[in-house]
C-alpha cells in the first residue's frame, strides 16, 4: 500500500505535464497588423529624410 501513496504524486505530475494549450491567431488578422505596422515605419522614415527640390540649375 505504501507504494500507491508514493507512486500517486508522480502520476499526478505525469498526467498534468501532458496538457497543451494551444491558441491560434488568424492569419488575415495577424497579416493585416503586421501591414499597417510596415506602412506606419515608412511613413516614419519618409518623414525623417529632408525632401530636395527638384530644380535644376541652367548653366
Amino acid at each position: 500500500m505504501k507504494k500507491v501513496w508514493t507512486a500517486l504524486p508522480f502520476a499526478a505530475f505525469a498526467l498534468s505535464a501532458c496538457v497543451t494549450i494551444n491558441i491560434y491567431f488568424p492569419a488575415a488578422a495577424a497579416e493585416k497588423a503586421a501591414d499597417k505596422i510596415i506602412d506606419e515605419v515608412w511613413q516614419t522614415q519618409k518623414a525623417d529624410k529632408p525632401v530636395e527640390p527638384a530644380v535644376k540649375e541652367n548653366k
